[in-house]
């Protein structure tokens, strides 16, 4: 872990009364803890625009279980992709509808491609890909 360095910021009185409100609301501890947050959202953000930056992500769908063949094209983009898939859960919320949490690892435009290639398939009824930056290379379990 960084070593934590102390900076300070200068704000406009209502900006800052906006951030306190923002803080409260969020449930957030410091303001420190807030801005934290801000900046590792904004960098994320950054990295997963530019297409060659290594992230990891969640993947989270919500489908139709009883659309013919959509369980075996889930199934096979993700085969087709096992050096992005990392793991998947998958829960049945209804009789008929189930959700699937996959969770990626890779680069960020590979993602986006994967994730837009799951999502566009038929009987998909929501698809969410939530993405975040850091160090997510170079280290194994």
């Amino acid at each position: 872990m960084s070593e934590i360095v102390r900076f300070s910021v200068s704000l406009e009185e209502d900006l800052l009364a906006q951030f306190d409100r923002y803080c409260r609301e969020e449930h957030l501890a410091t303001r420190s803890e807030a801005v934290r947050q801000l900046l590792h959202e904004k960098l994320a953000h950054r990295a997963w625009e530019a297409d060659a930056s290594e992230v990891a992500g969640t993947l989270t769908l919500v489908y139709d279980h009883h659309r013919p063949q959509l369980r075996a094209r889930l199934t096979k983009v993700q085969h087709d992709h096992t050096d992005l898939v990392v793991s998947t859960l998958h829960a049945h919320l209804t009789h008929a509808l189930c959700l699937e949490v996959i969770v990626l690892r890779g680069p960020a435009g590979r993602l986006r491609r994967i994730a837009s290639q799951l999502t566009g398939l038929k009987g998909i009824y929501r698809g969410e890909l939530v993405m975040a930056s850091g160090p997510v290379h170079g280290h194994e379990h």
